[in-house]
């Protein structure tokens, strides 16, 4: 498990087709002294398995289904990546609960500073993302939502595109700031949210206090 609390940004070092998947080898030299063989790591907001794990990086196997269903399909040399440990037991938690588990894929449409006039080192920014379908549902204003691995808070809602608001901090210290309008990003959204509609959408539920108590919302 994951808060999307971003630790470290990586940098792509290399990309390499073999035997049906895809290795990527990624610099980090915060986290990778860090990793032991086999430890998960979130890339980006995805759940990947370190390997190969040198003074300053790792590696990490891409399944097909893993680039066909993720941003990491616009991965080249250079590209910039979020990084983020898994959270220990009993640690508070800074975001929220990330899985690492992608829903979709969505477009970055805009991301755009308040004050278009101010210091762009401390301006907050808008960010605007539309939607694919099947994860609309799970959309919720003021709610939660990871977004490239971070976890963001949804100030506006549509319908169809998300507008988050990014503070100057998240901006320089994420890949957020990397990305050009059109380009794909990662979202997961709230399994809270997801698990709160699945249990509603059951014969005979009655969503009452009692539940949410019990169940930790």
């Amino acid at each position: 498990m994951f808060t999307g609390i971003i630790q470290e940004t990586g940098s792509i070092l290399s990309i390499a087709d073999r035997n049906g998947t895809r290795r990527i080898a990624v610099f980090a030299p915060t986290l990778a002294p860090q990793l032991k063989t086999g430890d998960s790591i979130a890339v980006s907001g995805v759940c990947l398995t370190a390997l190969d794990i040198g003074p300053d990086r790792f590696h990490a196997d891409l399944a097909a289904e893993t680039v066909a269903r993720t941003s990491l399909t616009r991965l080249a040399p250079g590209s910039t990546v979020n990084l983020e440990l898994p959270t220990p037991a009993g640690t508070p938690l800074g975001g929220h609960i990330v899985q690492g588990h992608i829903d979709s894929t969505g477009t970055l449409l805009a991301l755009d500073p308040v004050s278009p006039t101010a210091d762009r080192a401390l301006t907050d920014w808008n960010l605007q993302v539309e939607i694919p379908g099947h994860t609309r549902p799970f959309m919720v204003e003021k709610g939660s939502i990871a977004i490239e691995g971070i976890s963001l808070t949804i100030a506006a809602w549509d319908g169809r595109v998300a507008t988050v608001a990014i503070l100057p901090h998240t901006y320089a210290s994420t890949n957020l700031h990397t990305l050009a309008p059109g380009s794909p990003v990662n979202l997961e959204a709230d399994v809270l949210i997801k698990l709160a509609l699945q249990r509603t959408q059951q014969p005979g539920f009655e969503l009452i206090t009692d539940y949410l108590i019990a169940n930790g919302y």
